[in-house]
């Protein structure tokens, strides 16, 4: 409960650094949304300026805010012109489907890479993987999304370029708004395979660096945990290797894997920006881009309280299995 109190308390303050924040750019909101000749307009610019409840006391301007989040209501798009929740239940699920698909595989892949590394230190298995684990993260995401696209499919075609399904397509009945999902539960099998193949490329950029980083902390993790009394007793004890990885190792060292999991879960679900942006995906990240550089407040703040309740969500999710993990942390 107090776990929870305090995520309820941080959501306060994420709208209260939002709300700040966007109140701090030195731009004319108006000046972004009417353009040069309607601004050009004091009557036009006052009529605006009156509609978006600029013309109040900036106190007053975030008291209204808090009272309208409370109705559900993130404010209107000056961009779209539609309501910005309306906006954000299109763009969050499309992030959440391709963060979705690329944690899974990072952690079967990271995790596992990590684990064997830590189990044949020094060896050459164990450098390999640590040298490709630094190029993954070394490497700029908005350079290999760039190089992916044009090598795979510009020149190659092997895989679909931008967006989430193929032109020729219509979007599955919306039920979670994950185009596989949707196109699974509707037995449309040409619409799941070809949204599952605009998967495959932004999901492999971003797989790249999220396996890198996994592989480091998983071994990091294991190698912690390797010479622990428990699993040297557990050696002692005769039983198989195997067991004694799945069963001790790999659970003493949940914690720290979980913690680097969480956080790059996190940080896929508020939005790969760059990544999204070169291969049209239309997720959070994409919103952001286009909310940001159109002075789009409304839309910016959307943005930034779902990102930040987002990394809220899933800090307190990571509290609630640690104590499942580990009983200590229940006590403590």
């Amino acid at each position: 409960m107090i776990r929870f109190g305090i995520s309820i308390l941080l959501i306060f303050g994420v709208t209260l650094v939002t709300f700040t924040l966007a109140n701090l750019v030195p731009a004319d909101p108006a000046q972004a949304a009417l353009g040069e000749r309607a601004a050009s307009d004091p009557a036009i610019v006052a009529a605006f300026r009156e509609a978006q409840g600029l013309d109040k006391p900036v106190v007053t301007q975030y008291l209204v805010y808090i009272g309208h989040l409370f109705q559900g209501n993130l404010g209107t798009s000056t961009q779209s012109h539609n309501p910005v929740s309306q906006d954000l239940s299109v763009a969050f699920p499309a992030t959440a489907e391709l963060a979705l698909f690329v944690i899974v595989f990072s952690i079967i892949i990271g995790v596992g890479l990590g684990t064997w590394a830590a189990l044949r230190q020094n060896r050459f298995s164990d450098q390999l993987f640590r040298v490709l684990s630094l190029v993954g993260i070394s490497i700029p995401t908005f350079w290999l999304a760039l190089a992916a696209f044009y090598v795979f499919f510009y020149q190659l075609r092997l895989a679909p370029g931008t967006g989430r399904l193929s032109a020729s397509l219509q979007a599955p009945p919306r039920v979670t708004g994950l185009y596989t999902v949707d196109a699974l539960v509707a037995g449309q099998y040409t619409t799941f395979f070809n949204a599952l193949s605009h998967l495959i490329l932004p999901g492999l950029v971003l797989i790249l660096y999220t396996v890198g980083l996994l592989v480091r902390f998983s071994r990091s993790a294991v190698l912690d945990v390797l010479n622990q009394e428990y699993v040297l007793a557990a050696r002692a004890k005769g039983l198989s290797p195997s067991r004694v990885v799945f069963r001790y190792v790999l659970r003493g060292a949940s914690l720290p894997i979980l913690t680097i999991v969480g956080l790059a879960f996190g940080s896929l679900l508020s939005g790969t920006v760059l990544t999204e942006q070169v291969f049209g995906w239309g997720g959070i990240g994409q919103y952001a881009y286009k909310s940001a550089t159109t002075l789009d407040l409304p839309a910016v703040m959307g943005v930034g309280l779902v990102v930040g309740v987002v990394y809220i969500l899933t800090n307190f999710i990571i509290d609630v299995v640690y104590g499942v993990i580990d009983p200590r942390v229940r006590v403590q």
